[in-house]
């Protein structure tokens, strides 16, 4: 397919590349201030989750718009957050560790907040490889257990990013309340569609009991509110 600057997708793709065509700028100019590579580190880290975050905005958008193809959006933005977390680790690994793995492992143990971030890109990454269609396709059911390991992956992000940081703590508590909220909207969606199920039960008894009838008599016609069955249900409703 063609990459097209006058679709919606392909603007969407440029604007979530301009983070890191910024920190490029920023390390030709050396505009990263006294320690570069711990701001190199930090931006990359702030980007991924901010994609995260994006990406679970996703649904309280789609739930309010009624968009459908809000879905197709929500995968572009997990993937640029897995984008953007895998250059927060090989900056973490090669350019502040040089790959010295001793270093990196008595780093990792010593460091609490390392552990938080490593769980919720181990998640990233499963979420990632099983993105594509074939992959949800092949999964099944279990496709959709393992997406929502995504809540997970944002509260150890969430405490990943509050431990490493020292001083200000402005910007994780504005992060923490943005993450509360997305979370706190689906809770309310999960309990409002667990009540509706409820009371749609009477429904869609009503509506085996139909399939039952024409199945034993295709050709017969039945008027739902009719006395017949009014007293299947019933009798379906109340057992002996």
């Amino acid at each position: 397919m063609a990459f097209r600057l006058d679709t919606l997708w392909s603007k969407i793709t440029l604007v979530c590349l301009l983070p890191l065509l910024w920190v490029i700028i920023d390390i030709t100019f050396d505009n990263l201030g006294p320690d570069p590579i711990q701001t190199l580190h930090i931006r990359l880290g702030d980007w991924a989750m901010r994609f995260l975050w994006l990406t679970l905005l996703v649904t309280p958008v789609q739930t309010i718009t009624k968009w459908p193809g809000m879905a197709d959006y929500r995968q572009m933005l997990g993937l640029y957050a897995f984008f953007y977390a895998t250059l927060h680790v090989i900056v973490y690994l090669l350019v502040d560790h040089g790959l010295m793995w001793q270093i990196i492992a008595v780093d990792i143990l010593e460091s609490s907040y390392i552990w938080f971030g490593l769980i919720a890109y181990l998640i990233i990454i499963a979420l990632a490889i099983s993105s594509p269609k074939w992959a949800k396709k092949r999964m099944g059911k279990q496709w959709k257990k393992l997406h929502r390991l995504i809540y997970i992956a944002s509260l150890a992000v969430i405490i990943h990013y509050y431990w490493q940081l020292k001083g200000n703590m402005a910007e994780p508590l504005f992060y923490l309340i943005i993450i509360i909220l997305l979370l706190a909207f689906r809770v309310a969606v999960w309990f409002k569609n667990r009540k509706f199920i409820k009371m749609m039960i009477p429904t869609t008894r009503r509506i085996k009991v139909v399939s039952v009838v024409k199945a034993l008599n295709p050709e017969l016609s039945i008027d739902l509110q009719g006395p017949v069955i009014k007293e299947l249900i019933i009798q379906e409703v109340e057992p002996d």
